[in-house]
């Protein structure tokens, strides 16, 4: 595969040149008043990404799926109950993971398409008199499925439902790409990793952590070591950290918010949702459709697209790969082979993008499929020219 094309999968995602030498510093003391000034800055840049004032941002050497563990570790006991739906691929692997941690999972099974069901969640939660419910768990943007669901919707579920418990959202393909508010929504934990909306490489798992969950950490019993949020945080307001830290991706990460800073936030989310739409409107010149069931739970940085009768996705994404060097998603667990995932998020403009949506046309024609070619590139032309693109250098 050749390094000189876009890749279109949903992370890790194209790395901008400014932040890949951003990375590349030399070795550092990390204990030293020199990282604490590097630190600090990145902190701060992703509390305000999450939109928090009150919460606390914790960064671990890992990725999403670590990040995911601490908050449940951290916050709960073996044998207490959770809450979730399962409707794609990484909110069942949330799940597993609360299981092997010894936790009892009340799972809501939704229709992979479907966002988080709202109305079961609030009546699960009423029925839930006596507090079981220890934390409720939510994918905010489910990759596999390319579907957003509604977290300030839920959070007034939980509080219609009157009822107490926490709530952790696996925010890892859409923050940084899509508006999150953390304080604004009542989440409790905010989880996401380095390598997508803030276009680094892999490493870095990062977690908001607001009062609430502080306050449950003083009853956990779950064992943890390495993911231990008391220990980060005693060290991080030193400036340090309890082992050695990820120090070029900490330093890429402070370039990385500086870099969608100064693009602005608001103008950062208006690409994505441009660049999304412009993929969608391809989809549908092919007579196609995406695995979202409904416009309002379209997601902006992923669209997985439902492939025809008889076709095969996950033998497109290998054509794709061996014959013209670019990258797209295969479908995962129940939609393996019904769907490709074509990621729009990142370091991504107009032209980057048509050329994904002209490599998946060539690979359809390659593979038999019934495509006009250049259908879905004209559509995503078309509506391109006639929206506002955001100036070059924002995304360089």
């Amino acid at each position: 595969m050749s390094l000189q094309n876009p890749v279109f999968i949903p992370g890790p995602t194209n790395m901008p040149e400014a932040l890949r030498k951003a990375c590349d510093i030399p070795t550092m003391d990390h204990r030293s008043a020199a990282f604490a000034r590097l630190y600090r800055p990145a902190v701060e840049g992703v509390a305000r990404i999450l939109g928090t004032t009150s919460g606390e941002v914790l960064m671990f050497p890992s990725t999403g799926t670590g990040g995911w563990e601490a908050a449940v570790t951290n916050t709960l006991s073996p044998g207490d109950t959770v809450l979730a739906a399962r409707h794609g691929m990484f909110s069942h692997r949330w799940i597993d993971l609360c299981r092997r941690h010894g936790l009892k999972v009340q799972v809501i099974e939704t229709p992979w398409g479907e966002g988080v069901p709202l109305g079961a969640m609030e009546a699960a939660l009423r029925a839930d008199t006596g507090h079981a419910i220890k934390a409720v768990l939510a994918t905010h943007n489910e990759t596999a499925t390319g579907v957003r669901s509604d977290i300030a919707g839920l959070r007034r579920a939980m509080d219609a439902a009157g009822h107490p418990a926490l709530l952790f959202v696996d925010g890892v393909s859409s923050i940084a790409s899509m508006p999150f508010e953390m304080d604004g929504w009542g989440v409790d934990i905010a989880v996401t990793g380095s390598q997508k909306g803030f276009m680094l490489p892999a490493g870095l798992a990062i977690l908001g952590v607001g009062p609430r969950a502080w306050a449950a950490m003083e009853t956990a019993q779950c064992t943890r070591a390495y993911f231990d949020l008391r220990d980060m945080r005693a060290a991080c307001a030193q400036g340090a950290y309890p082992y050695t830290p990820a120090v070029g991706l900490i330093a890429g990460l402070a370039a990385s918010v500086a870099m969608l800073e100064d693009e602005g936030l608001t103008a950062v989310y208006d690409r994505h949702t441009r660049l999304a739409e412009g993929v969608r409107r391809a989809v549908a010149a092919w007579g196609m459709q995406p695995c979202a069931a409904r416009p309002e739970l379209y997601s902006d940085t992923i669209t997985a697209v439902v492939v025809p009768a008889g076709c095969d996705g996950t033998a497109l994404v290998r054509h794709a790969a061996d014959v013209y060097g670019v990258a797209f998603g295969v479908g995962l667990g129940e939609v393996a082979g019904k769907v490709f995932r074509i990621g729009h998020l990142g370091m991504l403009t107009d032209v980057m993008v048509l050329s994904g949506l002209a490599t998946a046309e060539m690979c359809m024609a390659d593979l038999g499929w019934k495509v006009r070619l250049g259908s879905g590139v004209a559509a995503a032309q078309e509506y391109f020219r006639h929206t506002a693109a955001a100036p070059l250098r924002a995304v360089a």
